[in-house]
């Protein structure tokens, strides 16, 4: 056989996977990275050569890990999906992508998943294990905790803090301290989740998934989602009055009333689709924003 005929055949194998691969939602997956990032960077006193070959390891598997969440989802709500006007055209399907190759891309991240935080010892593993039972007690069709009100936030509370701690362990051991600041992420991953579910209210209720919106009605699951974001504030501003934080991240104090317009402006817009998708790129904008003063000032203590 030629070159060139290989090349041919080549091809068609590469742009398989290329579209596979455009099937992970990557905006979702990298947004995830900045907690344990945040994590590992708290936890590390200095960069040595061995931290620097550690860290691109616990990158390269926590891409992999939060792939495999996202994907695992698709997977096992497609048809769910499929149903829902908001969320059809952005659906693997949509894409020509069928559901068995999805399983099967799910199936390869489990696998480097668990290959390379083995490789970082026993501590990041079972924590990277337990994240993963999260997101099947969640996703998986047989359990699906997703449809179940009260007990899918607190999955995501538990995952949130986990996802710090991962990030954390890798380079230090876990203390109080570290469990404490992973409660604020795990603050924020609930919060988060109850504003997606109140986005998210008529596909959930036309696929009859009983979220915490479809549930309790949407008014209720944003408050809920507001007094987690509230809770996740204060906590902040007592940890970094505590000194367990940089002092610099009493400043949260200004963004609270910017997060607090913010949500009056998507109640005033009914709650609607557009509005909660608008109000979700704002607090995450002022969530980067804490995470930035948080990396700065640990970075500058390292070089001062």
């Amino acid at each position: 056989m030629t070159d060139t005929a290989t090349t041919n055949l080549r091809l068609p194998l590469v742009r398989q996977w290329l579209r596979l691969l455009s099937s992970i939602r990557f905006d979702e997956v990298l947004v995830l990275q900045g907690t344990p990032a945040i994590g590992a960077i708290l936890a590390l006193g200095a960069l040595s050569a061995h931290d620097c070959l550690r860290a691109v390891v616990f990158a390269a598997g926590s891409l992999c890990l939060v792939g495999h969440v996202f994907v695992m989802n698709d997977w096992a709500g497609i048809d769910g999906d499929l149903r829902d006007p908001h969320r059809a055209a952005q659906t693997f399907a949509s894409k020509g992508v069928s559901r068995g190759a999805i399983g099967f891309l799910a199936v390869v991240l489990l696998g480097l998943t668990l290959l390379l935080f083995a490789l970082l010892g026993p501590v990041s593993f079972a924590l990277a294990i337990a994240i993963l039972g999260l997101s099947t007690l969640y996703s998986a069709p047989s359990i699906h905790m997703k449809g179940r009100p009260v007990l899918g936030s607190s999955l995501h509370l538990m995952g949130g803090t986990l996802h710090f701690l991962l990030g954390y362990a890798t380079f230090s051991a876990v203390d109080t301290r570290s469990i404490v600041i992973g409660c604020f992420f795990g603050l924020i991953f609930a919060a988060g989740h109850l504003m997606h579910e109140t986005r998210g209210y008529e596909g959930d209720r036309l696929n009859a998934i009983r979220t915490n919106a479809v549930a309790f009605g949407k008014a209720h699951s944003f408050i809920a989602g507001m007094v987690l974001f509230t809770a996740a504030y204060a906590l902040l501003i007592v940890l970094a009055l505590l000194g367990l934080l940089p002092r610099l991240l009493m400043l949260a104090a200004v963004l609270y009333p910017v997060h607090l317009y913010a949500s009056w402006r998507a109640v005033r817009a009914g709650l609607s689709f557009e509005s909660l998708l608008q109000y979700q790129k704002c607090y995450r904008v002022l969530y980067a924003l804490i995470g930035s003063m948080l990396v700065g000032s640990v970075l500058f203590a390292w070089v001062s």
